[in-house]
């Protein structure tokens, strides 16, 4: 989905009251509008419900590691919840550096950069639901309050810590108060560079950080007054 020039929002104000006319919309009715044909399911689809709501809002990032509105300053990432506004899966933030990481820090790592304002798009996206009935609920704008962005950077720190030490085959869920690592690959067959605690190098899976859901049903329940 390349974007149109005429879809690109000229400030953030413009990008979010466009994003805001979508609450209450299906994806089948979005699709409908931007002539896009909805898969009949997400099995290898998965991000198909971002890209859509990336060509409809205007996003012109595509892969480049760099916010999806780069003249904005400003991330996209849609969220599927149930109907009672419980995220129904972790948030994929960015794909994490397995080498090259000694000297790198919080304030100039990759995923304070995707972080430092976002645009939530929560959909009602439960599995008995058909896809293009999925309903996009009320869109905001967030920025990571200082109490926040520590827990991040703490979180961003243990783990970045712990694969500069080798350790990130002991890498789980547990670690991290609001955000993760874990494996990001397509299957089990993509493989990228590591180095065990010895400093030898090793093949292992490719890791991303994810947003845990405790948190992010948080931010939900706060700015649209869920619960």
């Amino acid at each position: 989905m390349i974007t149109p020039v005429e879809n690109i929002p000229a400030s953030e104000q413009a990008l979010i009251e466009k994003a805001q006319s979508l609450a209450g919309l299906s994806l089948g009715e979005i699709a409908q509008q931007a002539n896009i044909t909805v898969p009949k399911n997400l099995n290898r689809d998965k991000g198909w419900p971002g890209l859509l709501l990336e060509y409809t809002l205007g996003a012109t990032a595509g892969s480049k590691p760099e916010p999806d509105f780069p003249e904005l300053g400003i991330e996209l990432k849609t969220i599927p919840i149930n109907r009672q506004g419980k995220p129904l899966e972790t948030t994929f933030v960015s794909v994490a550096p397995l080498t090259g990481m000694v000297g790198s820090n919080w304030q100039n790592s990759h995923v304070k950069n995707k972080l430092s304002r976002v645009l939530w798009v929560p959909i009602v996206a439960e599995r008995d639901i058909p896809i293009p009935e999925r309903i996009v609920a009320t869109p905001f704008l967030w920025s990571p309050s200082p109490e926040e962005e520590n827990l991040l950077a703490c979180d961003w720190q243990e783990l970045t810590d712990m694969i500069v030490l080798g350790e990130v085959e002991n890498i789980n869920g547990r670690h991290g108060q609001v955000m993760q690592l874990r494996p990001k690959a397509a299957n089990s067959k993509a493989k990228t560079d590591a180095f065990d605690k010895h400093g030898r190098p090793f093949k292992t899976l490719p890791r991303g950080f994810y947003l845990k859901i405790p948190f992010t049903q948080m931010l939900i329940a706060k700015h649209l007054r869920i619960g």
